[in-house]
């Protein structure tokens, strides 16, 4: 079963009846997933730079934005306005598409996965995951990586609480454990 299918199926009533909301559109629900990753920008390397890239458009399927530094520092090495890292916001279908995939065929690659902590949701019911290596994805060919980096993902949901949103992750299945 699709993702936004057994939210609407599934989850919606079973928060109704857990939570008490009266209304379908009150159930909390995710809004979008933002993926990003750093890099070191003291290294001046543009085709690492331009292989991150390739590589996050594959697992996300949308171009990734680069992000600048805001502020001068001069320890790292880093001037404002270089560029320090990539990311990408998914809505609607491909939020979905690359959550699917995430729990269903990443997360279970990962080396020594046991499962995410319930403390990777905040105060307002969002998941952070880190990962440290993007070729877990399926996208990723091992062999032609030649570079491994990690990513954070960020699952945005419109709860405001964190038990309603540990709530919706595990109801969707996401692989948490206490």
């Amino acid at each position: 079963m699709k993702l936004k299918e057994k939210y609407q199926k599934q989850v919606i009533p079973a928060m109704k009846e857990q939570f008490g909301y009266k209304n379908d559109l009150a159930v909390p629900r995710i809004t979008k997933v933002v993926v990003n990753t750093g890099f070191n920008p003291a290294d001046r390397n543009e085709k690492l730079q331009e292989e991150i890239a390739h590589d996050l458009a594959l697992i996300t399927g949308q171009k990734p934005v680069s992000r600048q530094a805001k502020k001068s520092e001069a320890g790292f090495k880093i001037r404002a306005g270089m560029v320090v890292g990539l990311s990408v916001t998914l809505r609607k279908q491909l939020m979905y598409d690359f959550l699917d995939r995430l729990i269903n065929i990443s997360l279970p690659r990962s080396r020594d996965f046991r499962g995410l902590k319930e403390k990777s949701v905040d105060q307002n019911g969002n998941l952070n995951i880190g990962i440290k290596e993007h070729i877990i994805f399926p996208e990723i060919s091992t062999e032609s990586a030649k570079n491994i980096f990690g990513l954070e993902i960020t699952v945005v949901t419109t709860s405001k609480e964190r038990k309603s949103g540990l709530a919706i992750f595990k109801l969707l299945g996401f692989p948490i454990k206490k």
